[in-house]
């Protein structure tokens, strides 16, 4: 494709926006950082914080890239790496935003998702969610969330915990079951509709101003444009772009344990050329090794996210025309991300420990713990063998469930 005038000025313009965008981002991570251990000592739901992102344009700016508006994958995940090096909370909050702004392409019609990214541009809107296999209620033995056809749409009932947000965002992307057809339907919610309640969660041992909670919702109307779309399940075959939905969710996620791991690794630099850890840099060999050892374990988490970030970022930019095949390739690097994250992520934040008693340095093991808790290693390690040996689908699809 020949490169014109025109071609030329878009991709200048979309640097300066991109450029910009890092910018604020650093700006407003020097601003979080400079209160973080107070507010995470506080535990207080992310009002504030989730104020200094809005004021600063980031919801905004952290949309699909469209004409003029929105980051491309790439950027994003630089923007969430760098408000998690100073507030692994608020980078959750921005990385489950972004990626559930994506909801409208991996589900909806192409219309319907163009609407949907100008809106949540206009309005500033911040988004969160929990889509996930449809689990067991475990009074009913149904599913936890179901829809019930009506004239006019459907009726939403249940319970389902979101990570992040929970009280302060605009739109909640949830799936349900519906009670009549049996489909999975991905659905928006706005907070505050009737019949539908909060219970933020408390005393959380890290991640502690995420703004996590569960949400009931008791006969809450669902209108049609709340429908994004449907989500197969099971054994059903899943079309290539949509089934990059939960892969992003999680390698946005490594994005935020790279920033724990960058956050602790520097406070610990900072405590120890400062003259306040155990050991003072002088000439000790041993700290040496150990600043090298983490360093190490740090760079190579790193190189294998950025090549995961770097192959999602091509596959989104593919979008519908994505291959068949090369969604269980991605979803199997990303599993791998997130394994040698994970790994990385809890070992230097319990090391650093042992470098300095400083203040609020146990943050960043808190963190690294509760957002690596509920993934096992193993489960992931064998989903990746099961794709190597024979090539698995099925294996690297269940690694996300």
């Amino acid at each position: 494709m020949p490169t014109t005038p025109s071609t030329v000025d878009r991709r200048s313009a979309d640097e300066q926006r991109r450029a910009a965008l890092l910018r604020t981002a650093q700006d407003v991570a020097d601003d979080l950082a400079a209160d973080a251990i107070f507010r995470d000592r506080a535990g207080r739901p992310p009002t504030d914080e989730v104020a200094r992102l809005r004021e600063a344009g980031l919801p905004a700016g952290l949309t699909p890239p469209g004409p003029g508006r929105g980051a491309d994958w790439r950027t994003g995940c630089t923007v969430i790496r760098k408000l998690s090096t100073a507030d692994s909370s608020v980078g959750d909050v921005l990385a489950r935003h972004y990626v559930h702004a994506w909801s409208g392409r991996f589900y909806a019609s192409r219309h319907h998702a163009t609407a949907l990214e100008e809106e949540s541009v206009r309005e500033q809107w911040l988004w969160t969610g929990a889509t996930s296999t449809p689990a067991p209620d475990d009074d009913t033995g149904g599913p936890d969330l179901t829809l019930q056809p009506r004239n006019t749409g459907y009726v939403l009932n249940g319970r389902r915990f979101v990570d992040t947000a929970v009280a302060v965002a605009d739109q909640i992307v949830v799936d349900a079951v519906c009670a009549v057809t049996g489909d999975v339907l991905v659905v928006r919610i706005s907070p505050g509709v009737p019949r539908m309640s909060i219970e933020p969660a408390h005393d959380r041992l890290g991640q502690r101003v995420v703004g996590a909670g569960e949400v009931a919702f008791d006969r809450v109307t669902v209108t049609p444009g709340q429908v994004l779309g449907r989500r197969p399940y099971d054994e059903e075959p899943t079309a290539p772009f949509t089934s990059l939905a939960d892969p992003a969710l999680r390698l946005a996620l490594c994005h935020v344990g790279l920033g724990i791991v960058e956050g602790a690794l520097t406070e610990a630099r900072d405590l120890s050329r400062g003259g306040h850890a155990y050991r003072l840099p002088g000439a000790d060999p041993d700290l040496f090794l150990t600043y090298g050892e983490l360093a190490s374990a740090a760079q190579t988490a790193t190189a294998v996210v950025d090549r995961a970030t770097e192959v999602m970022a091509q596959a989104l930019d593919t979008g519908t025309q994505l291959d068949a095949d090369e969604p269980a390739g991605i979803a199997a690097l990303v599993a791998t991300a997130e394994t040698v994250t994970s790994k990385a992520a809890l070992h230097v934040t319990a090391r650093v420990l042992e470098l300095a008693d400083a203040p609020g340095l146990d943050r960043f093991w808190r963190n690294a713990r509760v957002l690596t808790a509920h993934h096992p290693a193993a489960h992931r390690l064998r989903s990746i063998g099961e794709h190597y040996l024979n090539g698995s689908h099925r294996a690297v699809a269940a690694a996300f469930h």
